[in-house]
């Protein structure tokens, strides 16, 4: 059931985007970032709708009681979770890049089915199947355990629950240091280089580039205009070759590419370095600013358009990046404030979350950075590090992650809520809540883990950074952070969890996570339902 849900989602999700792809640029690459958001979030909300019911079932209601106490609580926490989820993922609207705005609308349409499917199709088809849902037991399997706490995460929260002092340190120690490689990260475009050299083509290519030396990375300087005079360019890119040839910073040959109608001409200027280092980099601002200026705006009838090429595209990206990420974390973290704050009626919970997942970002992108740009484990992923990490990446983990994980956290914390508003202690209720929902949670995370490190097989090194990178932060988000950082935090917080200013009691409530009624009493101890006698 939670596959059919997740591929049902991903299959009218991609069919949406055929017509919106007539009206607006759309990536090849969407349909693959919308298999992968479908997967994890459409799997993970029928695991916690199904969970819950079966729980309930456990615990004596009857089919119908069942269902409707999963949709009062699992339902609801869907909801928000998938609330947050499209919040985070419309991050990438301020991205600056129309790659990221596509990406943004095919998430943000397939969660948006998946919650729709949780919400509606799945109770309707469980309450057709009743407990025959649970037919099909692989065989030579223990029967799920559907009450009661896994052993694993009792000892391990009844620890960290004891000394949670120590555990934030520990466990915040390790993200720290994890996250250290972050400090020295260096984005570009991976380009040919991030292609296995195994393939045809590459084989092909590096052929050519033994035989004809000297091109592999090219600035592009672009002229247009109406009748362009093609000696001056020669007599342009001539000065061009002599200021190459006493230059380290440019190599030769300096090619002129003109276009047959003389309203384009394309200069090409061989750059020093790898095309994506600093030496490459320094060569490109030389050339824009000193070389440029003094040797093309002279040509008649020409006007220049500007210096492209595969350095040019990599500075030019990253500097887009740098000038939006900003609003992009803004975006998302103030959505997730303002979300998490309605629903849980606390400021302190949305800002732990915020802190929580952050530090799950770094630490993953520090495992990034220590992998593929330091090149280590390069036999065991079999890759060749370009040294540096895909431009896209650090924006797309950060808002995948951080919604992904927000699956989890208000998963976990809506039967925290239930436990409190029954009267629990906030001690009892941390660690009742997440020791209920850890095997759920784990079994999630682990699906995850599964799919994304798919992509960690794959020979295109983009995708590898994508798998490694969403897989660890996923496992780090599910063990470390949910497992050991929140409870301790809580459990050090106590009542200030659930602190909320008296200027904000007018804040209205939003679909809060109502907690269980009791149980039902088992069938043959209902009360005889016909009047007594007087």
């Amino acid at each position: 059931m939670p596959l059919l849900l997740a591929i049902t989602a991903v299959a009218a999700a991609i069919s949406l985007i055929g017509p919106i792809s007539q009206i607006w640029p759309v990536d090849e690459s969407i349909s693959s970032v919308v298999l992968l958001i479908g997967l994890a979030v459409g799997v993970d909300y029928s695991m916690f709708y199904l969970r819950r019911e079966r729980e309930e079932r456990a615990r004596g209601r009857s089919e119908e009681a069942a269902l409707q106490a999963a949709a009062a609580t699992s339902g609801r926490a869907v909801l928000v979770s998938g609330i947050t989820v499209m919040a985070a993922m419309a991050g990438m609207y301020f991205g600056g890049a129309a790659t990221f705005q596509s990406f943004a609308t095919g998430t943000i349409m397939v969660v948006l089915i998946a919650v729709i499917g949780s919400l509606t199709v799945l109770p309707a088809v469980l309450s057709k199947l009743g407990d025959r849902v649970n037919k099909g037991r692989v065989p030579f399997l223990r029967p799920e355990k559907r009450t009661g706490e896994p052993r694993a995460w009792v000892w391990v929260l009844d620890r960290v629950l004891k000394r949670p002092v120590v555990s934030i340190v520990l466990a915040a120690a390790v993200l720290l240091t994890l996250a250290l490689p972050v400090l020295h990260l260096h984005t570009a475009d991976t380009g040919v280089d991030g292609l296995p050299r195994t393939i045809p083509i590459m084989k092909t290519y590096d052929r050519m580039q033994a035989a004809f030396p000297g091109e592999q990375i090219a600035a592009d300087v672009v002229l247009q205009g109406n009748n362009l005079d093609r000696g001056q360019i020669e007599a342009a890119a001539q000065k061009m070759r002599e200021i190459a040839r006493h230059s380290d910073q440019f190599n030769e040959p300096v090619t002129i590419d003109v276009s047959p109608d003389r309203k384009v001409a394309d200069i090409q200027v061989p750059l020093a370095g790898s095309g994506s280092d600093d030496t490459s980099i320094a060569a490109l601002h030389t050339l824009r600013n000193d070389v440029v200026p003094q040797l093309f705006p002279s040509v008649k009838g020409g006007e220049l358009v500007g210096v492209s090429g595969f350095t040019a595209g990599t500075t030019d990206f990253n500097d887009l990046m740098s000038s939006h990420i900003w609003f992009v974390f803004a975006f998302v973290f103030a959505m997730a404030f303002m979300l998490l704050l309605v629903t849980f009626r606390s400021i302190v919970i949305p800002i732990k979350a915020i802190l929580l997942n952050v530090l799950s970002v770094g630490a993953a992108m520090g495992i990034v950075t220590y992998v593929f740009q330091d090149g280590h484990f390069e036999g065991l992923l079999n890759f060749d590090s370009t040294g540096a990490v895909a431009s896209w990446f650090p924006l797309m983990l950060f808002v995948i992650l951080f919604g992904l994980s927000m699956d989890y956290h208000v998963f976990i914390l809506s039967r925290i809520k239930e436990a409190v508003d029954r009267g629990e202690s906030t001690t009892d209720a941390v660690g009742h809540g997440i020791k209920s929902t850890a095997s759920v949670v784990t079994a999630a995370a682990f699906v995850m883990v599964g799919v994304f490190g798919i992509f960690a097989t794959l020979q295109f090194v983009d995708m590898k950074q994508f798998g490694v990178g969403l897989a660890t932060a996923v496992l780090i988000d599910a063990t470390l952070v949910r497992g050991v950082l929140l409870p301790a935090t809580m459990k050090l917080l106590g009542k200030w969890n659930w602190y909320l200013p008296n200027w904000l009691e007018w804040l209205p409530k939003g679909p809060a996570i109502e907690g269980s009624p009791e149980p039902a009493p088992h069938p043959q101890l209902r009360p005889d339902p016909r009047p007594a006698e007087a």
